[in-house]
């Protein structure tokens, strides 16, 4: 059975995450000390200790979550005694960019100070036009496309993640959004929910960070995956370096395709999805969007312990 490895996006995130992981696990706890050293400060003692507060901030929230799923990752070979082998990979927005650095397409320590980056340009963004995201339940692609046009009224609304079968998540100005949530019934959605987040992310209105993130990749070392990775863009396998930068830019406006994602890798033989780092969000997504995959994740030493023994 072929397996993808799978990595979680923003909002997974939590005071004590991989905790567990760096003192069971000595390639977990250099994990923290290559990032620490990368970005010039403690990284880890706000993983490990919060507050809560910043750990959520989307500069920290970013580089901390791909380090905890690297750990993940680093904790299974350490039980396993090897990688977990694997035939793509692919992750939910920022969880991209540690599917890159699993297919040794992205250097670890790289990428943990381009997703810093990334996650200080979104939240520069997002400071500029007050605004918001929304979660729809019961929607696809083309009632919420219906939604956004029908409240926008001039200002950006746009679909930005298509995360499971039923839920779908739109973007945009703050008083677009609103409407949006009392709207929604009417256009036969189930339920609108405003999202805790610091603005519309994956809308045109991350266009200024799109553009600093376009130059960061510019100067980004970037190699060929050694296996397929799925992009949210496309929903199609990347397989070349050169093909990388556009699409990473691409993410930070246009519509994150998760479950698109997920159908196509069944499609393509995939029938283990394995979810490395904080939360089972991704696990949960897999499973109301396709059946008959064997989904397992891998968050804690206990997991891992799991693995080894079968």
């Amino acid at each position: 059975m072929n397996r993808a490895l799978v990595f979680p996006g923003q909002g997974a995130q939590y005071v004590g995450m991989a905790a567990d992981l760096a003192a069971a696990f000595p390639t977990c706890r250099a994990a923290l000390d290559e990032a620490d050293a990368a970005l010039g400060m403690k990284l880890s003692a706000i993983m490990a200790q919060g507050p809560e507060a910043e750990l959520t901030r989307t500069d920290i929230s970013q580089p901390a979550i791909l380090v905890a799923s690297i750990m993940a990752l680093r904790a299974y070979a350490a039980v396993a005694g090897r990688e977990p082998a694997f035939a793509a990979a692919a992750g939910l927005s920022l969880g991209e960019y540690t599917a890159l650095v699993a297919a040794g397409a992205l250097a670890f320590a790289d990428a943990v100070v381009l997703v810093r980056l990334r996650g200080e340009a979104m939240q520069e963004a997002a400071e500029r036009v007050k605004s918001g995201m929304v979660a729809l339940i019961g929607a696809d692609e083309a009632s919420a496309g219906r939604l956004c046009a029908a409240v926008a009224q001039g200002e950006v609304l746009q679909v930005a993640n298509l995360n499971a079968t039923g839920q779908v998540v739109i973007s945009g100005a703050a008083a677009a959004c609103e409407r949006a949530v009392a709207a929604a019934k009417e256009h036969g959605i189930k339920r609108a929910i405003p999202l805790q987040v610091a603005g519309a992310f994956h809308s045109a209105l991350m266009a200024p960070a799109a553009d600093r993130l376009r130059a960061a990749l510019a100067r980004a070392r970037l190699a060929d995956p050694r296996v397929p990775v799925y992009s949210n863009v496309t929903a199609m396998p990347v397989t070349r370096a050169s093909e990388i930068p556009d699409l990473l830019v691409k993410q930070l406006t246009e519509p994150v395709r998760w479950a698109d994602s997920v159908v196509r890798m069944q499609k393509d033989g995939i029938g283990e999805f394995l979810e490395l780092g904080p939360g089972k969000t991704l696990c949960g997504m897999i499973t109301r969007t396709i059946s008959g995959a064997t989904l397992r994740n891998l968050d804690k030493a206990a997991d891992a312990q799991a693995f080894a023994a079968g």
